[in-house]
């Protein structure tokens, strides 16, 4: 992408108040065709109400917007569609109930004859074959959308753009919920939009993925611009600095060394089962915290599930304060004061539609229980998560009434926290628990972490952030191919060092 040619997109102090308070002051910046331009910042930072302008959700108060020269002002998703503006949320609009070929022509079914108001069964089929073909999506286009995979469903929402000859496709927060092939095959899909001359807004909050795909970043700090620059040569930490004002290194608390001769909360010996995980042998002691590393398809997640029980082991014992733990056995782990915090909140922690007290009792309605009828006692558990609300500094709005689903990233992952803090573990295991959360969001998930094993919680900490592990844990061990290869204490952290354990590179086991 060269800035010779003339923007796409222009946005000229952009300002927007909501009940008198504004939200967004004086934004500009503009994008170009078959260029992808990053967004980042913090939640309440503005990205969202500004991209919910362009999609015509919301009208803004002041400023201009240009689209291919012209006004643009949508007052619809409806008018941005037909503008050729396709808008990709994190919370996919898909029907499950409709199939795909429908879902593809929500506001465009094709007619039988151009002026001749009659549905073309086949001319819509055909159509919506050449659209999955052209994002690599291989399913049948008479298939409930309902069978299909977040990833699919992803690609479909992409397909849908193109169906409208979209100038402009913004993704928010696209790999939220999608395994390390469905963002490979993500990638590749915004590469070509951007070869055919797309102009890509990408939003995350995975600093990397925007390095990696953008040609040029604006962020955004409490509803303001506060950088616009090419890519290249920026680091995660420039673009933190500019997101909260500091760096990398000083959002994670101060570790103090874990006190020597503190008893071992968890005991992993010789665990294995075939073709998934090969003679596992580590501890956790009381108050440390220590992180698994490792790439994808490593055996991570496989081990922290078997950990709490979700799936068998064959070989080796697992042990909680000396008592053996049977495979598979999920009671006899939270019996225990085991807790997993699974790395895919939206589809195996949260129940979306329900209220942020529902989910964070969820766990926990047992201890709350007395009496023979084994009645909840419902004072207790309210002030119970009412302190743990404050605790994680949860902002939900009243727990009984809000909806887990109109929360952000940051603050589902705080109420999934809850949920398993209300049980009070004596070991916490967390996959990818930062994954999808806002820098602020994640900064005050490792000050609570760090609480909790000051207290005298073991912690277990599975992340694809290096920083993330460097910066909180006590010890780090490396997984590869289902096996713990080289381990390393406080001291010893290395980027590098631990990076090249990771692919099986260099004298480090």
């Amino acid at each position: 992408m060269t800035n010779s040619t003339a923007p796409r997109l222009v946005i000229e102090g952009m300002a927007k108040s909501f009940f008198g308070v504004r939200v967004l002051h004086d934004v500009s910046f503009d994008s170009y065709p078959g260029e992808v331009l990053g967004i980042v910042g913090e939640n309440g930072s503005g990205k969202s109400t500004t991209m919910n302008i362009l999609a015509g959700i919301l009208q803004r108060d002041h400023g201009r917007v240009l689209l291919d020269g012209a006004a643009y002002a949508p007052r619809s998703r409806r008018d941005a569609d037909a503008a050729g503006v396709a808008f990709i949320q994190q919370e996919l609009n898909v029907f499950p109930n409709l199939t795909v070929a429908e879902n593809l022509f929500l506001n465009r079914f094709p007619r039988l004859l151009d002026q001749v108001p009659l549905l073309s069964s086949r001319k819509m089929h055909a159509r919506a074959r050449e659209l999955l073909e052209s994002v690599d999506l291989d399913v049948d286009s008479h298939a409930a959308a309902g069978s299909l995979s977040a990833g699919e469903r992803q690609l479909l929402e992409i397909a849908r753009g193109l169906s409208g000859d979209a100038r402009i496709m913004i993704f928010d927060e696209p790999t939220t919920s999608l395994t390390q092939k469905e963002c490979a095959r993500l990638f590749d899909i915004i590469g070509r939009l951007r070869m055919r001359g797309v102009a890509v807004i990408y939003i995350s909050h995975a600093l990397q993925d925007v390095i990696r795909l953008s040609d040029r970043i604006v962020v955004m700090r409490d509803g303001r611009v506060t950088m616009r620059a090419a890519t290249a040569g920026k680091t995660a930490n420039d673009l933190v600095v500019a997101m909260v004002g500091r760096s990398i290194e000083a959002l994670f608390p101060e570790r103090a060394a874990r006190p020597p001769g503190a008893a071992r909360v968890l005991e992993v010996d010789q665990v294995g089962e075939p073709g998934m995980l090969d003679a596992i042998t580590f501890n956790v002691h009381q108050g440390e915290i220590v992180g698994i590393a490792g790439l994808m398809g490593s055996g991570r997640t496989e081990l922290a599930r078997v950990l709490f029980g979700l799936d068998p082991h064959t070989v080796g014992n697992v042990r909680m304060a000396g008592a053996n733990l049977v495979s598979g056995d999920i009671a006899a782990r939270l019996a225990a004061g085991v807790a997993f915090l699974t790395e895919d909140r939206r589809h195996e922690a949260l129940m979306m539609e329900a209220s942020v007290a529902d989910n964070m009792a969820l766990a926990a309605l047992p201890m709350f229980s007395k009496g023979i009828d084994r009645r909840v006692q419902d004072e207790p558990l309210k002030a119970a998560m009412q302190s743990l609300a404050q605790q994680l500094n949860l902002k939900s709005g009243n727990l009984r009434t809000a909806q887990v689903r109109t929360l952000s990233g940051g603050n589902q992952q705080k109420v999934v926290l809850a949920r398993w803090l209300l049980r009070r573990p004596r070991l916490f295991i967390l996959d990818e628990p930062t994954r999808g959360v806002d820098v602020g969001a994640k900064e005050e998930i490792y000050r609570v972490l760090d609480q909790l094993a000051s207290n005298g919680m073991g912690i277990l900490v599975i992340s694809s952030e290096l920083e993330e592990l460097i910066g909180m844990c006590d010890r780090i061990l490396v997984m590869r191919r289902g096996r713990l290869g080289a381990k390393f204490d406080r001291t010893e952290f290395d980027h590098e060092r631990i990076l090249q354990a990771a692919f099986g590179q260099g004298d480090v086991a």
